[in-house]
């Protein structure tokens, strides 16, 4: 089959958007460090409105930081993909032109930094995961005994991580005279503008104090909050896109419809016009964010739980059964009193809008996938909540059944006896405890919330917090989970 290519565009179908300015003008602007999916389903779509809305240089190159797949998908079709969105009445189709080219880290790390250095470089944004960061995220701060930072420190002139190359190529920047980037984070990480600006100073100083001090004064870190559900793309999903644009993709990207960015607008030397096209420009993202970590990730962690044990494979097919839309409805009511809500938003339509979301049969996002890493998101996600509710004498009973189906999940063994692939960086250490604990409600809450980097020491001690997430995990074992989230009627 022939490939998605400028010399294929005019001959796709009339019904698929196609970039409405004149590409062969584009240059670039951005420079994006982590070129996943998500990135290419948000990012450069955004940008993509943008350029339509007011054409400028702002072309994103992207980097694979280690693996060359990203290039090779995308250089035969000139940067060129699909962005399918899968909306409940039917696909809508996309093609996205704002990526020009795809550059490999790990293959010439040299190049990379050059491009970051170039003076037509305005903005550097990242979605390299919260791993990529080489930080302690109970701190912050960078954690100087990281192999890749330690080979960055050494060897300068070939950074791997990306902090390293960040600071490679501000430091390029400083000493031709030029002015920074801004340096734009797009990774779910709380304060991610500041967690970024303090990691890049603390590597600066390792190298250069002028350097360091330098950033500090001149630096660009604006802080984002992110939405978008952009599943892994399946090899089902490829030959959909190809039945559907006549055409051989092998990038696409899928997402739903709904998306949002609030950005902190604080930058170097200009942006695109994104706030023309739906992009929330703000004095201060943390409302935005704190809203999304408590109702959207919190609600998806314990919907993810119960759902999995329920024998749902999907969000859409566990928000979908009744009895655990009305546990979301519940949940969200003991959430709500404890977010301010954001500047134009009204809480309560955003839990009409997220359970709306949920359900969008169309969308395949795994409970089993949002399960991962469960002891890394729990204290955020839910625990922070349960903590203030506490404090305010408020009833927990819908939090607390999160926290037991977390429980009952780690165990490994779902309800029929099924072994379940616990992802977590804890595996080992929680399989441990719940085997010792066995199916004994009261001692596997002891085990567990004796876990102090999960639970901290205030929640263990707690009869308010330990007794309902007791009861709840009796219930789960006894009953299943779809009987105990009926429970609370």
């Amino acid at each position: 089959m022939t490939r998605l290519s400028s010399a294929t565009l005019a001959g796709l179908p009339a019904a698929i958007r196609r970039p409405a300015y004149d590409r062969s003008r584009l240059t670039p602007g951005i420079v994006h460090l982590g070129l996943g999916a998500f990135a290419r389903g948000h990012l450069a779509e955004y940008t993509e409105d943008a350029l339509e809305k007011t054409f400028g240089a702002w072309g994103i190159v992207g980097a694979s930081l280690q693996r060359p797949d990203q290039r090779d998908r995308l250089k035969p079709q000139e940067g060129l993909y699909t962005l399918l969105k899968r909306a409940p009445a039917g696909p809508e189709l996309r093609i996205i032109g704002s990526v020009l080219d795809v550059l490999v880290a790990s293959e010439s790390p040299a190049a990379l930094v050059a491009r970051l250095a170039a003076p037509e470089t305005r903005i550097v944004s990242l979605t390299v995961t919260e791993k990529g960061y080489c930080h302690d995220p109970a701190t912050g701060r960078l954690k100087a005994d990281h192999p890749d930072i330690i080979h960055d420190l050494a060897n300068p002139a070939t950074p791997r991580s990306a902090v390293g190359m960040l600071v490679a190529g501000l430091k390029a920047r400083r000493d031709a005279g030029l002015g920074p980037f801004t340096a734009l984070c797009c990774d779910n990480l709380p304060s991610n503008g500041h967690v970024l600006r303090g990691l890049v100073r603390d590597f600066a100083a390792l190298v250069d104090d002028k350097l360091a001090a330098w950033l500090e004064a001149n630096g660009a870190f604006p802080a984002t909050m992110v939405d978008r559900i952009v599943p892994a793309t399946t090899d089902a999903d490829i030959a959909e896109v190809a039945k559907l644009i006549g055409v051989e993709d092998a990038a696409p990207v899928i997402g739903e419809p709904f998306r949002q960015w609030a950005i902190e607008d604080v930058f170097a030397n200009g942006r695109p016009d994104w706030h023309e096209v739906g992009a929330q420009m703000v004095s201060e993202v943390g409302p935005f964010e704190f809203m999304k970590l408590r109702m959207l990730n919190g609600a998806h962690s314990s919907l993810a739980y119960l759902g999995y044990l329920s024998g749902h494979e999907t969000v859409a097919e566990a928000s979908g059964d009744p009895v655990l839309a009305r546990f979301l409805e519940g949940l969200w009511a003991e959430i709500i009193p404890t977010v301010p809500a954001p500047q134009g938003v009204v809480l309560g339509d955003y839990a009409k809008a997220l359970l709306a979301r949920f359900q969008n049969p169309a969308i395949r996002h795994r409970t089993w996938q949002i399960a991962m890493d469960g002891s890394q998101k729990l204290p955020q996600r839910l625990l922070g909540t349960i903590r203030e509710r506490l404090k305010a004498g408020a009833p927990i009973e819908h939090l607390t059944l999160g926290v037991a189906a977390w429980m009952r999940y780690v165990t490994g063994t779902d309800e029929k006896g099924a072994a379940i692939d616990v992802r977590d960086p804890l595996a080992a250490e929680l399989k441990r405890r719940a085997e010792a604990a066995g199916r004994d409600a009261a001692a596997l809450v002891t085990a567990l919330t004796g876990i102090e980097a999960i639970f901290d020491t205030d929640l263990p001690s707690d009869l308010r917090f330990t007794k309902p997430v007791a009861a709840h995990l009796a219930s789960l074992f006894e009953k299943g989970a779809k009987a105990a989230a009926a429970s609370l009627g």
